[in-house]
């Protein structure tokens, strides 16, 4: 574990809060907007408006981290957003207002990826990038399987009883929060000048980032363009005959795995190629999705999303350490904050085709369709060369 410095375990345990915070609010954030008075038309553009924001912003603040040479107080900032906007949901029910605070909410997101992420790139050498993307994820992860777990205890005890939930998720938050404040804030370049950022400037680094990144983003956007949100596997195990209570404990099931498996898969990842990881990630989504078109056992449903989560820690990590080895150091927060940008906006077209898809020709076309379309992505990738090749310094 020496690898992992003080820093990467900050960052890994403001993370962990952040997402504990998230992840309390996620299983009941439809449920909540609908006692509300939202439609699910109205829930629909809420969430592609925050959306396009969190993605639109990681490229912007990533070019502005690697312009400025700072990185801490993005990240500062960031945790911050999304943490004040927890309690803003329950505060206030206008419309107008959610849309406001779930805006807040993703900003923040968009604010500290970038700088996040080249902290961790510079924390880790080339042959280390693997292990610590993924005890970063594993980290986040566990966020994401204590903040469900939390709700349905809370829920329990007091059902229907959403609005505090709001302001409970304000406590882990504010922990994030204050452990952002241990990280040292240091200029990466201490002779960077002043320069104009414009909001779409990030947009310039495809022009002149190295053909290596451009092909490798394209294959990742491309991916993505295929990999709607999670919601319809959930709700494809819900149509199925799991309760309410079962499919939240199936996304808990599927977080756990994720956050097990996130760190020794880098590890391995750093053995074997980041390439080797990243392909097989991609074989096991297309597994999982080809299963859920067929699959009508419940339980069989635990094997799907424990292979879900697999796939999620050969992939989520990996790509981004996989940028960052490719990449300038000094464009690692623009590189990566790049990508993020335009996969936010790849995932909200995803979503779409696959809801349009399933509602014309049903679940099983919809499914098939991503599965079969994700082999000749698994195609393209073997046509990249492996990173370990194109290191840069």
């Amino acid at each position: 574990m020496r690898y992992i410095s003080r820093t990467v375990w900050i960052l890994s345990l403001i993370s962990l809060f952040t997402d504990t915070a998230s992840e309390m609010l996620y299983p009941i954030m439809p449920i909540y907007l609908r006692t509300i008075g939202f439609s699910i038309v109205l829930i629909g553009i809420l969430e592609g408006v925050a959306e396009a924001t969190a993605g639109l912003s990681k490229g912007y603040f990533g070019k502005l981290s690697d312009t400025s040479g700072r990185r801490v107080p993005f990240v500062q900032i960031g945790y911050v957003f999304s943490a004040i906007s927890k309690p803003m949901m329950a505060i206030f029910t206008f419309p107008f207002w959610i849309f406001f605070a779930r805006t807040i909410d993703r900003f923040g997101k968009g604010i500290r990826t970038g700088a996040r992420d080249a902290i961790l790139s510079d924390e880790a050498t080339p042959q280390t990038k693997g292990k610590v993307f993924g005890f970063h994820r594993s980290m986040d992860t566990i966020g994401a399987v204590i903040g469900p777990t939390l709700a349905l205890l809370y829920l329990y005890y007091f059902p229907q009883d959403y609005k505090t939930l709001f302001f409970l998720a304000f406590i882990p938050g504010l922990f994030a929060v204050i452990s952002s404040f241990f990280l040292k804030s240091e200029k990466i370049n201490e002779k960077k000048t002043k320069v104009s950022t414009p909001f779409f400037s990030f947009l310039k680094y495809w022009k002149t980032s190295p053909p290596e990144y451009r092909k490798l983003v394209f294959g990742l956007l491309l991916f993505t363009l295929f990999n709607s949100s999670d919601v319809f596997l959930l709700l494809q195990a819900k149509q199925s005959g799991l309760d309410d209570t079962m499919v939240i404990g199936v996304y808990i099931f599927y977080n756990l795995i994720y956050a097990l498996f996130a760190f020794p898969v880098g590890i391995f990842a750093d053995k074997v190629g980041l390439k080797t990881i990243f392909i097989v990630g991609l074989m096991l989504f297309a597994t999982v999705y080809f299963g859920m078109a067929v699959n009508t056992n419940l339980y069989m449903f635990f094997g799907l999303f424990f292979l879900y989560g697999i796939y999620a820690s050969s992939t989520e990590g990996i790509s981004k350490a996989w940028i960052s080895n490719i990449t300038d150091k000094k464009d690692t927060a623009t590189a990566i904050g790049t990508f993020s940008g335009l996969q936010s906006i790849c995932t909200m077209l995803a979503s779409s085709l696959t809801g349009l898809l399933w509602f014309q020709f049903g679940a099983t076309a919809a499914f098939i369709t991503t599965a079969t379309l994700t082999l000749f992505v698994i195609v393209y990738f073997f046509t990249i060369p492996d990173p370990r090749l194109m290191i840069k310094g």
